[in-house]
């Protein structure tokens, strides 16, 4: 081999290397989308990441990486380059990590969702990231509500969706350590994720005050990867603590070591749902009703009989607490001493 073909194949498999760890540093603060992206010279917007994603179709893995700040979206964050694997997936997380030495929660990168809106069924809807790819982990990021109004008329809401995936045949979004904080009254947090598809993971996630957490929507009737909600707190959830739709199989869904307190329902399904669900080693307390069908988008749940989900070691007494001091590390997860704690529920996995 000669001494130029050498210095080729080096160069070859030097952006090879590049290609399969295409990575972005995103800081609202000190970043400009003129930059090139690395840490030294982040991006603004989570938005040019997303453009310069969805420009590169060599397979590959990226990771975006988010600064503690105001990560302000005006308009929706679209995933449109279906190029990743399990081992090769999109990841969009925080620079610092809950479980990091040092992490505490003003840290976590805050995704403030000021989208303009547009017609939806039921209203209008604005819609945050928008993951039309599959193998994604979102992990480490704090989502607000959307600071409008909610209500429209009788029959039509403004609603804000922090991450929303539509399409029906794509797999594997993990949604992992994410906090999802809203305010029913001036931060209205409808949905914090809806998606659509297989293999939709919530994991040590923390929902708060959000009307609804999670929809494990539709998907095209053919296989995926199971769907899940592990480890999560979801707490004043002012609809429900969970949303299951027929296309979400009983038997392809895991749900476990969770905590659901003081909301009004438990578990919500659409109208004629047949499947049955099973709950194992969790909390459901302060509720109205268990179960109910989902309806319009200013109604109450219809109460419906609980005989579909089957329920292994789940407490429905006791008092859930979480702390409210902004300065300890576990402000908005279980306090000290709360009921629940042995379930690890919450943003911390270790």
């Amino acid at each position: 081999m000669t001494k130029s073909t050498a210095l080729g194949f080096l160069f070859f498999i030097m952006n090879l290397l590049w290609v399969q760890a295409e990575e972005f540093y995103v800081n609202p603060r000190t970043g400009n989308d003129t930059y090139s992206g690395v840490k030294a010279q982040p991006l603004k917007t989570l938005s040019e990441a997303a453009r310069r994603v969805n420009l590169n179709k060599e397979k590959g893995a990226t990771t975006i990486i988010l600064s503690e700040g105001l990560h302000l979206l005006t308009r929706t964050v679209l995933f449109n380059n279906n190029k990743y694997s399990v081992t090769k997936r999109l990841t969009i997380r925080a620079e610092v990590m809950p479980d990091d030495t040092g992490w505490s929660p003003e840290k976590m990168p805050v995704v403030i969702t000021v989208v303009p809106l547009e017609p939806g069924v039921g209203g209008e809807e604005a819609k945050g990231i928008q993951p039309e790819v599959s193998h994604v982990t979102i992990e480490g990021l704090r989502f607000t509500g959307s600071p409008d109004y909610t209500y429209l008329d009788p029959h039509n809401l403004r609603r804000s969706y922090p991450v929303w995936r539509d399409g029906k045949n794509l797999d594997d979004l993990l949604v992992t350590q994410c906090l999802f904080a809203g305010n029913v009254d001036v931060l209205p947090l409808h949905v914090g994720v809806i998606a659509n598809g297989y293999g939709l993971v919530i994991d040590h996630c923390v929902f708060f005050n959000c009307k609804i957490p999670v929809v494990f929507w539709k998907n095209d009737g053919k296989t995926g990867s199971r769907s899940a909600m592990q480890h999560s707190l979801v707490y004043d959830g002012y609809f429900c603590g969970v949303w299951t739709t027929q296309g979400t199989h009983g038997d392809e869904f895991d749900f476990h070591h969770n905590i659901i307190a003081n909301t009004s329902t438990i578990w919500i399904r659409e109208k004629g749902s047949t499947r049955r669900y099973k709950a194992s080693d969790c909390i459901f307390t302060g509720y109205k009703k268990l179960a109910g069908y989902g309806s319009g988008p200013l109604s109450d749940s219809e109460a419906t009989p609980t005989g579909f989900l089957e329920m292994k070691n789940v407490q429905t007494t006791g008092t859930v607490v979480i702390e409210k001091d902004q300065s300890k590390r576990n402000y908005l997860q279980l306090a000290e001493g709360s009921a629940g704690s042995e379930l690890q529920a919450g943003l911390f996995k270790k």
